[in-house]
């Protein structure tokens, strides 16, 4: 089963207030299970934009890290939050197939043909 996941990017305008919203989202995270895969540190845009933290959060399921946003004491940390940060929160269900490193993609990608579709435009222009 994939894991669930928080992807969080975060603009903080008053960090001891953020304190605060970090001491109350322990009671959700410990509740849920939750695990800091990134935690602030450094990083860097490099295409399009962003904030200037970014946390992903990993969960046992992608219902499990609904029901952590959703939670009464999720809820709580939120209203903490909004006097002290401006995030974007995404959740987001993990991808359990092939992977680079497995041999997929370039020379050894399969096609198999499809004759009913061969003289299709639309399958034309992508061939």
């Amino acid at each position: 089963m994939a894991k669930g996941y928080w992807i969080v990017s975060v603009d903080v305008s008053n960090p001891e207030a953020y304190k605060l919203y970090i001491a109350e989202n322990r009671n959700a995270f410990r509740k849920y299970g939750a695990r800091f895969l990134i935690r602030g540190g450094k990083s860097e845009i490099v295409e399009g934009a962003g904030r200037t933290r970014i946390v992903v959060i990993e969960f046992k399921d992608y219902a499990t890290a609904l029901e952590c946003y959703r939670s009464p004491e999720y809820a709580k940390a939120i209203e903490i939050r909004k006097s002290s940060a401006v995030a974007d929160i995404i959740i987001a269900d993990g991808y359990h197939g092939p992977q680079p490193t497995d041999g997929y993609g370039g020379s050894n990608v399969k096609i198999s043909r499809v004759p009913e579709l061969e003289n299709s435009k639309v399958i034309g222009d992508i061939i």
